[in-house]
């Protein structure tokens, strides 16, 4: 939708956001700007200090005081102004395109059969997500959630001769995936906060950071699962069963 949107446009959008921030700075003392600093600063101390209580009390606390200073700040106000009326631009202008029609040549039909096929996990923002106990069929995972766990073991499953893909988009909470010891994996977790395990690989206190692992036999197994995740603040756990 943005695609015919010049960078010129967006370059002005960023200059009068720096101009915007400039003003704020210089005319009313710091404005929302040296609480932000200072929001940020105490949200890498208890960053730092976060296997402790009191760390954790200090990292959520400065990270909800430096969100809302953020969101007082008038550049990042005018930005999201300026992102909302783009997008409503674009958008009725994409309502007053012609719809585009395929002729349908005799003898071939629009209409694909296609098989509906019931997902392991349905999204859910706050609940936990475990996969069944018992033995199960496999399903490719694609979901996202806001808070809780999420478990997905495939030693009760039959992963079939192809590429299993997991993807998972989340929020806060923590992840675990336990894998066969027969099946080569490739690994791609993205998160701003949090802790990785891969196998006997260990990540700690990771900030803003991405991590690729890729078993030694993945590009030429017939078994394999391509494990794709993000978490905002959360831990993540891959381990053979």
């Amino acid at each position: 939708m943005f695609k015919h949107f010049t960078t010129k446009n967006y370059n002005w959008i960023l200059i009068i956001g720096v101009i915007l921030l400039l003003i704020e700075f210089v005319f009313s003392f710091g404005g929302a700007i040296i609480p932000t600093i200072i929001s940020g600063f105490f949200v890498y101390v208890g960053w730092k200090s976060f296997n402790q209580l009191w760390g954790k009390i200090v990292f959520w606390i400065s990270l909800i005081s430096m969100i809302f200073s953020i969101l007082s700040l008038m550049a990042v106000r005018f930005i999201i102004f300026a992102a909302i009326v783009i997008f409503v631009m674009k958008f009725y202008e994409s309502t007053k395109k012609a719809v585009k029609i395929a002729p349908v040549l005799p003898g071939t039909s629009n209409h694909e059969p296609l098989s509906r096929m019931e997902p392991l996990f349905d999204h859910t923002f706050f609940d936990d997500q475990f996969t069944e106990e018992t033995p199960y069929q496999w399903r490719d995972v694609n979901i996202h959630g806001l808070m809780g766990d999420r478990m997905i073991d495939l030693s009760n499953t039959v992963i079939p001769n192809d590429t299993a893909v997991i993807s998972i988009r989340h929020g806060l909470g923590n992840i675990e995936i336990l894998v066969p010891y027969e099946v080569e994996i490739s690994f791609h977790h993205s998160t701003v906060f949090g802790n990785v395990r891969v196998f006997h690989e260990n990540h700690e206190k990771i900030f803003n950071k991405s991590i690729f692992y890729q078993t030694a036999q993945y590009d030429t197994a017939a078994t394999r699962v391509k494990i794709i995740t993000s978490l905002f603040s959360g831990d993540i756990e891959v381990k053979r069963i």
